[in-house]
């Protein structure tokens, strides 16, 4: 037999019936119990998903999946001697989220999770052009002690093929003895290190804090390759400027501990930059009239110093615009607005996703910001060209006038 409920964080959400209408995510609860209807099993965790993918139109969308609507738990065991415990949930149309539990002589594991999602669902993967399930199978071998419940409040993230899973505020325990939910609790490393525990804020302060302006961030050299050939090179400094409940926040890329990964096709290149606190940074570029390219879109997902979560994507922008061939250059600072919770400052930056050849730039096309500054000089020189034919004139005037009175005698 299986007992569920689904509740609020508080704060985040409205109770109607037993479901939630939530802000952020729903926090689950599991109460799995056996023949003799005495507890096998407790769950209670939140989770989310991003989860990228190409469009019809050659681009990429990423979307976040918070809201598991109806769920159900079909398939969960508690297990036998063939088969350990298991939690299979079920949400919304094909997707799925299962993890498997082992028992050794003295402790059990957290064994694996997976994540079955259905692109085929057009309300959530809109024009997605591969259409079908796909499943994330992560090994995890989290070891706890029997007959203790595990505990791990911090932001937990798993990241592979273009999915990242976000988990926190788990308390789970298996195999759970004469049906009593223990009271010891074996915490993960994160919480073991954390002073404070990293939760979602679902609290609003106010009015809004402002930043502590940074110095220059430090520019960094990325570069994508396809095959052996260099198909996108990209110097920058990065600053980020984060908003989240009404807290602003200024972060510096430092680029010597952050890596770049990517892709490029005919239309289309990726530039994606991680660290150890950005899952993903993308710079998606796009072809335009067949012989110019710009930057369309940025997605970024990362956690913040309070361990929640910021994630923004928009798919809709135009800018870093350069002819095909070319690379785009902008000295000066620049911002990149992608909401309004978002901006990218960028410094000293250079980027050319096409037609990179033998792993260097082509010829730069200026942004305005640099024009402005050849402005100045061209001002000052056309000045001073006006002001030597004033004196030339003034002079040749004068000339002519000295003549005529030598004439006159």
């Amino acid at each position: 037999m299986v007992c569920f409920r689904l509740f609020p964080v508080p704060g985040s959400g409205l109770v109607l019936v037993c479901l939630v209408l939530a802000v952020r995510s729903y926090a689950l609860e599991l109460n799995l119990t056996d023949s003799e209807n005495a507890t096998c099993l407790y769950a209670k965790w939140q989770m989310n998903f991003t989860v990228r993918y190409e469009t019809t139109n050659k681009t990429y969308k990423t979307v976040t999946i918070s809201d598991h609507g109806t769920v159900t738990y079909n398939g969960s065991i508690c297990g036998d001697d063939q088969n350990g415990p298991k939690i299979a949930v079920q949400f919304g149309p094909g997707f799925s989220w299962i993890a498997n539990f082992t028992k050794a002589a003295s402790t059990y594991s957290i064994d694996s999770v997976s994540f079955s999602y259905n692109t085929g669902d057009n309300t959530t993967f809109p024009d997605a052009e591969d259409k079908g399930i796909l499943t994330v199978d992560e090994l995890l071998a989290i070891r706890i002690p029997l007959n203790d419940l595990f505990r791990c409040n911090s932001l937990s993230t798993l990241e592979k093929n273009d999915v990242v899973q976000h988990y926190w505020d788990v308390l789970v325990q298996a195999f759970v003895q004469n049906g009593t939910v223990s009271t010891n609790e074996f915490l993960c490393d994160k919480d073991k290190t954390s002073t404070v525990a990293p939760t979602i804020h679902t609290t609003v302060p106010s009015p809004t804090t402002t930043p502590t302006p940074k110095e220059k961030p430090e520019a960094g050299t990325y570069s994508v390759n396809n095959g052996n050939d260099t198909c996108l090179l990209a110097t920058m400094g990065l600053q980020l400027n984060i908003t989240q409940d009404k807290v602003a926040s200024v972060i510096n890329i430092n680029p010597n501990t952050t890596h770049s990964t990517g892709s490029c096709r005919s239309h289309t290149a990726l530039l994606r930059l991680n660290s150890s606190t950005i899952k993903y940074l993308d710079f998606v570029f796009a072809v335009k009239n067949e012989n110019r390219f710009y930057l369309k879109e940025v997605n970024i997902s990362m956690y913040l110093v309070n361990g929640s979560v910021f994630s923004i994507a928009n798919n809709n922008l135009s800018y870093w615009d350069a002819p095909l061939g070319s690379s785009y250059m902008c000295n000066k600072e620049q911002t990149v607005s992608v909401s309004g919770a978002f901006q990218i400052n960028t410094f000293d930056l250079r980027v050319q996703p096409f037609n990179v050849t033998q792993g260097k730039y082509s010829t730069a096309q200026d942004c305005s910001a640099d024009d402005d500054n050849f402005l100045v000089p061209i001002a000052v020189g056309a000045a001073l060209a006006g002001v030597l034919i004033l004196v030339l004139l003034a002079y040749f005037i004068g000339l002519k006038h000295h003549h005529a009175g030598y004439e006159q005698f």
